[in-house]
């Protein structure tokens, strides 16, 4: 009886772990804050919608309800604010967190797959589907 409590226990408390982990911290201000200026806010607006959010990898950081979207979109409209180009901010993210944050990355060795994948699988499909096609119209003429 002593060791099915002890089990028990354990695992109610395995259990209530991941509640532990979640976030805690108040929002950043700027996260669902817009700016007061509405020229400010349209130019951290048109940056957060060719950003993507490092944890939905599907969605822009205007999009998600991520908390660390929440911390871009803080930190995209503070430096808007602060008189920085849209351009300096992209540059900034890109350099802290890579090109996978940029909906359009620069073409490069790193991307270069990126750009020409499709099309490599694209013409490796073509090929394949070629050669089967022509195999099978072949074996088709031998036969009474």
């Amino acid at each position: 009886m002593t060791l099915r409590r002890a089990t028990l226990g354990l695992l109610a408390l395995a259990a209530a772990v991941p509640l532990a982990a979640q976030d805690r911290l108040p929002p950043a201000p700027y996260a669902y804050q817009q700016l007061a200026d509405p020229v400010q806010e349209a130019k951290a607006k048109r940056l957060m919608e060719e950003l993507r959010c490092l944890v939905c990898q599907g969605q822009s950081i205007a999009d998600s309800d991520a908390p660390l979207a929440g911390d871009m979109r803080n930190e995209v409209r503070s430096k808007i604010a602060a008189g920085e180009s849209p351009e300096e901010i992209r540059s900034w993210l890109v350099a802290r967190y890579g090109n996978w944050v940029d909906y359009d990355p620069p073409f490069d060795a790193a991307t270069a797959f990126l750009w020409f994948g499709p099309l490599l699988f694209l013409a490796l499909g073509g090929w394949l589907a070629f050669g089967r096609f022509r195999r099978g119209a072949g074996e088709g003429e031998g036969e009474p």
